[in-house]
């Protein structure tokens, strides 16, 4: 597993997937051609860029490119950095017929190419043991005690905070916490949820 600074930014579930395996980072997807009109998700992505910066892990193929010089143009050069795979031909396991352009894409490249696509792009690793700008974490555990999760109105509450920071409301309970693990500090955090107070959770 190697834990970087930037976060990643995908096309689709099944690529992010496959980078939760390998890599301990933010990981955002565009939702394919989604990200044209979904502005919520590139707010998102911008924040996450001036906060640690972005790397873009698109397919090969046009519709990968059409997406990543889509973001591009979105978001200032300095806060992006770019990791490209390789042209591959064939098919994903899950599917029945190749791509249009019948390359794989970044869920059917293998890890080591994945890894050397990263290193390409200068991607910033962490070290074991290496101090963070965020030391402690907010956890699952958090999120249980402040009612994010585990209740009946856990997915109301998320629905509040999301659109208190301008997130994208279909954000997953996991990536929520990813996010806010990269845009806050645990205090900010805790002192959100302090201002919130009792009665904003009923």
């Amino acid at each position: 597993m190697i834990k970087i600074k930037e976060a990643i930014i995908v096309e689709g579930t099944y690529d992010k997937i496959k980078l939760d395996q390998m890599v301990d980072t933010t990981i955002i997807t565009t939702g394919g051609f989604g990200i044209f009109k979904d502005s919520s998700k590139m707010e998102l992505i911008k924040r996450l860029a001036k906060t640690n910066g972005i790397i873009i892990l698109t397919d090969s193929d046009r519709a990968g490119f059409l997406i990543r010089n889509h973001i591009k143009q979105c978001i200032p050069a300095q806060y992006i950095k770019h990791a490209y795979i390789p042209e591959v031909k064939g098919k994903e396991k899950r599917k029945t017929v190749p791509g249009k352009e019948g390359l794989l894409g970044v869920e059917g490249i293998n890890n080591r190419q994945i890894e050397e696509a990263l290193k390409k792009a200068g991607c910033r690793v962490e070290k074991t043991g290496q101090t963070t700008d965020h030391s402690i974490k907010i956890t699952k555990t958090d999120f249980y005690e402040d009612g994010l999760t585990g209740s009946v109105n856990s997915r109301k509450l998320r629905k509040k905070l999301t659109d208190q920071l301008n997130l994208p409301s279909r954000i997953s309970a996991n990536a929520l916490l990813d996010v806010l693990n990269t845009l806050y500090t645990y205090e900010e955090y805790k002192e959100m949820m302090k201002e919130w107070g009792e009665g904003s959770r009923e």
